[in-house]
C-alpha cells in the first residue's frame, strides 16, 4: 500500500512524505526546491515529485493521499470557543460560526489541483483529510516506535482551531484526553512575544529561546500574559494572540500583539544586538512557557507518565528544546521522542501515518531523517563544470582523513554529502563544520559564513561513545531536539558548543544511521582528542537549507567558506 502525505495546510512549511507497506521512503519540505523558506503559500508540487522519483513509483500508484487538515463540525466546542474568545472582532466570530470550514474547502481544492496535475488523479485516489493535532500525534506516536502505552503531546499555534492537544496512544491507536483551542495557544504567545523582539513568526522562536539564557527571567513578571488555574489557561487576549483592531500596527504591518503590550515593555526591538531589557523579556517569556507547558502535562498525562515513562510529543513548541529538557526531567520520565520534523512539515509524515495505520498497515519506527535527495560524486563535478563561473575541485583520497584535518587546524567547512534531512536541523548532510575546540570560531561562522547574531549558539554532534560522558546521561538524542548540561569537565574542551547557560542542543551520531559522518567524528578524536564537531545547518540567515549541489556552490561562493566538500570531491578558493 502506498500512502502519500502532504502537508502546507497553513499556509507555510509545504512538505511530502511517503510510505509503501509502512515504510518511509522520501520525505522533503517544498522550501528546499523553491529555495524560499517556509514556501508561504505553496504546495508541494516539486516535493512530491522527489518522493515518487525517489521511491520509482508513477503518480497512478498512489493508493491514498492523506492531508492534515479536517472539517470541524458545528457541535465541535472549537468553533463555539473561537467565537466566544473572539468578541471583539464579530467579522472573526460569525465567521467561525457559519463559516467555519472555509480554509478546509480551499485546501481540499488546492489539493485535488495538486493531484490532477500531477497525474496522480484526484477521482482515483483515496482523500484522507487528518484533523491537525492528530497529525501531530501520530508523526509522534507512531513514529516513537515505542510499545508501551505513550503519554502523546501537541503544542504549536494552530491548526483549524485546536492549539494544544494531550491524549494518550495505546496499541497502535490514539486517544484524546484534552484540547485547547484558539486564541488560547502557548505557542501563540511566545510567537507573538518573537514579533514583539523583532524577529519573524515560525523562524525567530528558535532565536528567543537562544537569548533566554542571557537574560533574567526574574526581573519582568509575565504571568498577567496567561492565566492558569487547575488545568484550565486562557491567554490575555488585550496583550497578545489578537486579532482585528487590537492589532499593534507599524508601517502597514499588524502584529499579533496590541499596543497595550507596548505600553507595557517599551518600543519593539530592533537590530541585531542582544540588549536589555529584551534579553530579559526573552527570558521570561521562556520561563513562562516552560511554568504553564509542565503543569498541563503534569495535570493531563502525569498519571501516564507514572504508568510507563514514555512521551511522544509533535508540534511546533516541540522545536522548543530548552522546555524539553524540562520534560525529560519531569518525575517518572524515562524517554521522550521528538518527532524531528515537529512543525508543521513534519504534519506531511503525520497524516501519511495516520492514514496508513487506519488501513491496517502499521508504519515502522523511525530510525532516521535522511529521506530527502542524494548526489553521486560524478554529479557534484557535473555541477562544478556548469557553474557560472571557475570551479577549483580535487578528488580526496580519503573524504573523513583529509577533512578532520582541515577542521583540526581551525577551519570551518561545509559538508555536503549523502541525502538530505528532512527537517529544520541540519543532521551531517547538509552542514558547516567547525572544531569545537578552537576559539573564535562560531564568531566566525556566525559573521562571515551565515551573516547572522553574533550571539546565536551552535550546537555539537558527538560519538554515541563519548556523549554519555559529555551530556551526563543515556537519554537518546539522535536529531537536535534536546539540550542538555555539559559535564564540567568537558565546558573547557568544547566551548563553542555550550551555550551561556552551560547547555548544549546534541546530536548523538551512530555508525548505522551515518557511517561516513561518524567516521569523520572519529579521525576528529584522533587528531583532538574529542570525537566532536560544531554542526549548524548549510544556509546563509534567511534561506532554507541547501539542497542541490548547485546550491551548495552558491553559498560557497556567496560567503567566505574556503572549503566545501561534496562527496567524494574537495572545492576550494
Amino acid at each position: 500500500m502506498i500512502v502519500l502525505g502532504l502537508s502546507g495546510a497553513v499556509n507555510h512549511d509545504a512538505s511530502a512524505a511517503l510510505y509503501i507497506d509502512g515504510k518511509l521512503v522520501a520525505a522533503a519540505e517544498e522550501e528546499r526546491f523553491l529555495r524560499d523558506k517556509h514556501a508561504k503559500g505553496k504546495m508541494p508540487y516539486e516535493a512530491t515529485k522527489f518522493c515518487l522519483e525517489q521511491a520509482g513509483i508513477r503518480p497512478d500508484q498512489i493508493d491514498i493521499v492523506a492531508f492534515p487538515y479536517a472539517e470541524i463540525g458545528l457541535k465541535s466546542p472549537a468553533r463555539w470557543h473561537y467565537a466566544k474568545r473572539h468578541w471583539y472582532a464579530p467579522d472573526r466570530a460569525l465567521t467561525a460560526l457559519f463559516s467555519g470550514n472555509r480554509r478546509y474547502w480551499r485546501n481540499h481544492r488546492n489539493v485535488m489541483k495538486l493531484l490532477d496535475d500531477l497525474g496522480i488523479g484526484a477521482k482515483r485516489v483515496k482523500f484522507v483529510p487528518v484533523e491537525h493535532h492528530l497529525a501531530h500525534a501520530s508523526s509522534a506516536y507512531h513514529l516513537s516506535g515505542f510499545k508501551e502505552k505513550t503519554a502523546i503531546i501537541g503544542i504549536d499555534g494552530k491548526g483549524e482551531y485546536a492549539t494544544t492537544f494531550f491524549g494518550y496512544g495505546e496499541n497502535g491507536k490514539i486517544h484524546k484526553i484534552k484540547e485547547f483551542y484558539d486564541p488560547d495557544s502557548l505557542g501563540g504567545v511566545y510567537g507573538a512575544l518573537t514579533e514583539y523582539l523583532g524577529f519573524e513568526m515560525l523562524d525567530g522562536e528558535f532565536k528567543v529561546m537562544g537569548m533566554a539564557p542571557y537574560g533574567d527571567p526574574k526581573r519582568f513578571d509575565f504571568s498577567r500574559l496567561i492565566d492558569y488555574k487547575n488545568g484550565d489557561f486562557k491567554v490575555n487576549t488585550k496583550l497578545v494572540n489578537v486579532v482585528g483592531t487590537r492589532r499593534y500596527k507599524k508601517n502597514g504591518k499588524g502584529y499579533f500583539f496590541s499596543p497595550e503590550l507596548i505600553e507595557w515593555l517599551g518600543p519593539m526591538r530592533e537590530g541585531d544586538e542582544k540588549d536589555e531589557p529584551y534579553i530579559d523579556y526573552a527570558a521570561s517569556i521562556q520561563d513562562l512557557l516552560e511554568k504553564t507547558a509542565l503543569k498541563l502535562i503534569d495535570f493531563y498525562l502525569g498519571d501516564i507518565i507514572k504508568e510507563t515513562g514514555k512521551i511522544a510529543y509533535a508540534g511546533g513548541v516541540a522545536l522548543n528544546v530548552k522546555l524539553n529538557q524540562r520534560i525529560i526531567a519531569m518525575p517518572g520520565v524515562k524517554e521522550l521522542f521528538v518527532q524531528p520534523a515537529a512543525s508543521d512539515a513534519g504534519t506531511a509524515i503525520g497524516a501519511a501515518s495516520y492514514a496508513s495505520q487506519l488501513a491496517g498497515v502499521p508504519v515502522e519506527k523511525m530510525e532516521h531523517v535522511y529521506l530527502g535527495p542524494a548526489y553521486t560524486t560524478e554529479q557534484c563535478i557535473e555541477a562544478c563544470e556548469q557553474y557560472e563561473q571557475p570551479v577549483k575541485w580535487e578528488r580526496m583520497n580519503n573524504v573523513t582523513a583529509e577533512t578532520a584535518k582541515i577542521l583540526a587546524d581551525g577551519n570551518p567547512v561545509s559538508w555536503f554529502q549523502g541525502h538530505m534531512e528532512f527537517g529544520p536541523r541540519a543532521l551531517g548532510n547538509r552542514s558547516i563544520l567547525g572544531s569545537p575546540s578552537h576559539s573564535g570560531v562560531a564568531d566566525r561562522i556566525n559573521a562571515q559564513i551565515k551573516y547572522r547574531e553574533r550571539w546565536r549558539p551552535f550546537c555539537p554532534s558527538m560519538l554515541d561513545t563519548v556523549a554519555p560522558e559529555i551530556l551526563q546521561t543515556d537519554h537518546p538524542s539522535p536529531y537536535m531536539t534536546f539540550t542538555f548540561d555539559v559535564a564540567e569537565s568537558w565546558k573547557s574542551r568544547i566551548p563553542e558548543v555550550v551555550h551561556e547557560d552551560g547547555t548544549a542542543r546534541a546530536q548523538i551520531v551512530t555508525q548505522a544511521t551515518n557511517p561516513r559522518y561518524y567516521s569523520l567524528l572519529q579521525e576528529m578524536e584522533k587528531l583532538t582528542g574529542n570525537g566532536v564537531v560544531l554542526n549548524t545547518s548549510l544556509n546563509r540567515r534567511g534561506e532554507p537549507m541547501v539542497c542541490s549541489p548547485t546550491d551548495a556552490l552558491n553559498m560557497f561562493f556567496g560567503s567566505d567558506l574556503q572549503y566545501l566538500v561534496m562527496e567524494d570531491i574537495l572545492i576550494t578558493k
